[in-house]
């Protein structure tokens, strides 16, 4: 998942966070289908559910799932006992394998809001100071507290530009 992630959740925390959405894909997917494995119809539904699933979890931007022509490979690929169908552990290794970009842009867009914002919100404040009326209010914030506000309003900009 990155770096960042990993220090913060350990190196299980991404697994930990893959299997729980791909455990309730691949269970809703199985009582709708009868059937303990995942066709290739049923592989891209649930794709596309677990896509759907990250996009409203993660921050940031919205990732968009591969084509039917990547998934259609890569089933070939992750189909260890060749029978044309994916069962459970498949489906978790194939989305955990999926899905390792999606979480280093996740963690590289956290990097950005976690080092770069208050960065440039202390640098904001300091060219301040001599602004008629701005700088009195702005000096009288501890610099954690201006950070903060600064930061959280990067972010609320970010997300509300994207969408989300």
């Amino acid at each position: 998942m990155g770096q960042v992630l990993d220090k913060f959740h350990g190196k299980e925390w991404r697994k930990k966070q893959i299997r729980k959405i791909s455990d309730k894909v691949f269970e809703r997917i199985k009582n709708q289908s009868g059937r303990a494995t995942l066709t290739f119809e049923d592989l891209y539904i649930s794709i596309l559910l677990v896509y759907n699933d990250i996009n409203k979890r993660l921050p940031g931007p919205h990732f968009d799932p591969p084509s039917k022509e990547q998934v259609r490979s890569m089933m070939q690929e992750y189909d260890f006992n060749l029978d044309g169908e994916i069962d459970q552990e498949e489906f978790v290794k194939f989305i955990q394998q999926l899905t390792t970009d999606t979480f280093i842009v996740v963690s590289q867009g956290l990097i950005v809001t976690l080092v770069v914002a208050p960065t440039v919100a202390m640098a904001t404040k300091k060219a301040t100071e001599g602004v008629p009326g701005v700088g009195k209010v702005v000096q009288k914030l501890p610099n954690s507290i201006y950070a903060s506000l600064v930061t959280l309003a990067i972010v609320w900009f970010q997300t509300s530009r994207e969408g989300i």
